[in-house]
């Protein structure tokens, strides 16, 4: 018979929380930096030259 440690059933709420978390800083981060990163490319890609 296997027996279930209570310190190996994990943290559900706690990592379901770091995820939300984690996602939102990306939005507010993409949010933020997004044009910024949309110029640098398109900067980028028209000094591009095709021989």
């Amino acid at each position: 018979m296997k027996r279930i440690l209570l310190s190996e059933q994990g943290d559900v709420p706690g990592w379901v929380l770091v995820t939300l978390m984690t996602a939102g800083l990306v939005v507010l981060l993409w949010a933020v930096a997004g044009p910024a990163l949309k110029t640098i490319f398109n900067n980028a890609v028209a000094k591009v030259v095709v021989i």
